[in-house]
């Protein structure tokens, strides 16, 4: 298990291996941040709000059970109210 640590502990995710690969199960605190991706990223909320800007796309409000996928070598923006938390299956 790999504990990652991003934004000065805002932003905190464990590394695990599921039945659909590799993973990342994450807490992002409140705050606004950009993430880069090298490959694509499927990403669905657990609790909270993630207000979430994709690539050439609008900022969208993503609740609990809402899934979006990022493209792999891109970035992509979100911010966070209260604390939120995710799961990341990377493809």
């Amino acid at each position: 298990m790999k504990h990652n640590v991003y934004f000065d502990g805002k932003v905190q995710s464990l590394g695990l291996t599921t039945e659909e690969g590799n993973a990342t199960v994450g807490v992002i605190s409140r705050g606004k941040f950009t993430f880069s991706t090298s490959s694509e990223e499927h990403m669905i909320v657990t609790t909270g709000t993630l207000k979430v800007k994709l690539p050439k796309q609008n900022w969208k409000a993503m609740g609990r059970n809402a899934e979006w996928v990022v493209p792999a070598n891109s970035s992509f923006d979100v911010e966070a109210d209260t604390d939120v938390s995710y799961i990341c299956y990377y493809r």
